[in-house]
């Protein structure tokens, strides 16, 4: 948005550009560091605050409830995460899950296990998560997993209840005579296992995340990225999906957009978009 856009509203200008919760915590560390930072002067502070903001370096070593509040923090996580350790890409290293977690914590001590465990199934495809794993495929699957996650946790549901026969966000109660047509256990969990292995059928998917992206307040991808990659076969399944959709060129697109527009003005750095190519 630019900030030289009159027609926009005040209160929708407030709330896309999170101002009031930057202003918000800019005063309570003021308040919790009182002496530290009054030595330098009021002004000065939220000056090297709000640049801080600018610059995306506002979000090294704090806690995990303030890097995942705004979409500009969780896009400046990851700037952070590559610059610290673009070097493990560049070395051509392989790292576990465990490993790429420390690392993360090292940068937000608090950040929590399943998000890395997340993002380590999306590159082994719901593997086993110990497997070593390249610097660029976690990037490319933690970049999805972290900037999205509300939206992809929907999904995880709406798929669930495609496997299971059901309408997403309804619940089925079995009846007496449904009881009775009933196939065998074993039949069923047959059936059960080749569902899970062929996926959900893409068309059903693709109708249940366009309505999913009409009502939710969360970030989502791009439809066209979505729509682009479920056009390419009849079934999917939840995790060969999102590994498609990390790799997409339009969703790096995005995260660099969202990076670029609130905290990089005037920036000489390279756009995140063509960050990943020196990791490969």
């Amino acid at each position: 948005m630019s900030r030289l856009n009159v027609s926009v509203p005040t209160e929708q200008y407030l709330a896309d550009s999170k101002v009031l919760f930057y202003l918000t915590d800019a005063v309570t560390q003021l308040l919790e560091h009182k002496e530290e930072y009054t030595q330098f002067g009021v002004i000065r502070y939220f000056a090297e605050y709000f640049s801080s903001v600018k610059n995306s370096n506002h979000v090294l070593f704090r806690e995990f409830s303030y890097i995942r509040a705004t979409p500009h923090n969780r896009a400046s996580f990851i700037r952070v995460f590559w610059r610290c350790y673009r070097q493990i890409g560049k070395s051509g290293d392989m790292l576990s899950m465990l490993e790429y977690r420390s690392l993360l914590q090292l940068l937000c001590p608090d950040f929590p296990v399943e998000l890395a465990q997340s993002a380590a199934r999306i590159v082994l495809m719901d593997d086993a998560i110990d497997c070593l794993m390249s610097f660029s495929d976690f990037l490319y699957a933690f970049q999805l997993q972290f900037y999205y996650q509300e939206f992809l946790d929907s999904v995880m549901a709406i798929y669930q209840d495609l496997l299971a026969g059901k309408s997403p966000n309804t619940v089925i109660v079995p009846t007496s005579a449904s009881v009775e047509q009933l196939p065998s256990v074993a039949s069923e969990e047959n059936d059960k296992e080749e569902q899970r292995q062929d996926g959900v059928e893409t068309f059903t998917l693709a109708q249940c995340i366009d309505a999913l992206c009409d009502r939710t307040k969360h970030s989502v991808p791009p439809r066209s990225c979505m729509k682009e990659i479920l056009e390419q076969t009849n079934k999917v399944s939840y995790y060969s999906f999102l590994l498609s959709l990390a790799k997409h060129e339009g969703i790096n697109q995005i995260v660099a957009t969202v990076q670029q527009c609130i905290g990089s003005v005037g920036s000489q750095e390279e756009p995140v978009k063509t960050l990943w190519s020196t990791t490969q």
